[in-house]
């Protein structure tokens, strides 16, 4: 598949937007007119061409201004990419992961070529072409996880397995939606999700770790996660709260269309090989409410989910601001219809 890559921002003039082929394969994250957490997983296998799901690691439009906004994110703050000593690796893992599924998907776009532990790597659409020995990272320009994740859209962390648990201990997150890796790094499963509500009571995460202990290889899972964001920025970090922060306060009933955003990870886990840890990928998605109306089973659903989501929920995502104007705003495209199950379009 040929993808035409756009030139477009995620910070200052905005000026990202989403074609109508991409809308149509958005991952629009709700099956039914409410929300509640849950597990939700389910197998990361291919899907159906023309959607998120057509490769395993999903390139598309937006992969080149990604790139360039992750460059300009690690030259402002080096922190958001790290690994702990003990996941060399690991690092190995992810590369070999990230470039056999590229090359895979879109071998028009991206060439793998290996004679042992030579290796030849062309990413055509940044124009990369380099050899290197698999193992050595003094023949790579970066560390192997830094260097693929330059290249591959989404925000990656890599957990260790032991101790009946999982650590934190590398990363590469640039585009994540309000954590910090450089306060995370180093904590375990339960940690870093403390202070998610009302799942911790209901047994999600207990749940959630004793599936991922028993992630085999070869086996990937997947999920989904959503939260919405003022204006289409990437790079909503907590280190970088004081500008994008008071974005929040900005929504009136007349720029709803434009401004507000619905952010969905799609997160898929994979247990790597040589190291035993497990590749948490963060694939990050944006769309404006002008684009999701043009999908009128979207346009129905969404404002019943944001209508009766948990207050605690509400609080925790960052809506309060400006959810009941969305919600008005939304609504004239609700014209009470029953909505088909499922996720995709009718």
């Amino acid at each position: 598949m040929t993808i035409t890559f756009k030139q477009e921002t995620f910070r200052d003039d905005f000026t990202y937007s989403n074609s109508p082929d991409n809308i149509r394969r958005f991952p629009f994250p709700f099956d039914r007119d409410d929300y509640m957490y849950s597990v939700n997983m389910e197998p990361h296998v291919l899907g159906k061409a023309g959607t998120i799901y057509e490769s395993l690691i999903d390139v598309d439009e937006h992969y080149l201004a990604e790139m360039h906004d992750r460059a300009l994110v690690l030259k402002e703050d080096p922190l958001r990419c790290q690994a702990l000593p003990h996941m060399m690796l690991a690092q190995w893992d992810t590369l070999e992961l990230l470039m056999e599924q590229q090359a895979a998907g879109y071998p028009e776009h991206f060439t793998l070529i290996r004679n042992g532990d030579q290796w030849r790597w062309i990413n055509r659409p940044m124009g990369i072409d380099d050899t290197f020995t698999f193992g050595d990272p003094s023949t790579l320009p970066y560390p192997p996880m830094e260097y693929i994740t330059r290249q591959a859209q989404g925000d990656f962390a890599i957990v260790d397995q032991r101790q009946d648990n999982l650590w934190m201990d590398a990363g590469m997150v640039t585009t994540q939606a309000d954590w910090s890796l450089d306060f995370d790094i180093g904590m375990n499963f339960m940690e870093w999700h403390g202070p998610v509500p009302l799942a911790h009571q209901i047994g999600v995460f207990d749940r959630a770790l004793k599936f991922l202990l028993n992630l085999q290889q070869g086996k990937p899972t997947r999920r989904f996660n959503w939260t919405m964001t003022i204006n289409p920025r990437l790079d909503t970090s907590p280190e970088n709260y004081p500008k994008w922060g008071t974005d929040r306060t900005t929504v009136t009933p007349d720029n709803v269309g434009s401004k507000v955003h619905l952010r969905v990870e799609l997160q898929s886990l994979w247990r790597l090989p040589r190291s035993n840890a497990i590749l948490f990928v963060i694939r990050c998605y944006l769309i404006s409410m002008d684009e999701l109306v043009t999908v009128p089973k979207w346009a129905r659903r969404f404002p019943r989910v944001l209508k009766n989501l948990p207050p605690e929920l509400v609080d925790y995502k960052g809506l309060t601001r400006f959810r009941d104007t969305t919600v008005e705003w939304l609504s004239q495209y609700d014209d009470g219809a029953p909505t088909s199950p499922g996720f995709w379009p009718d």
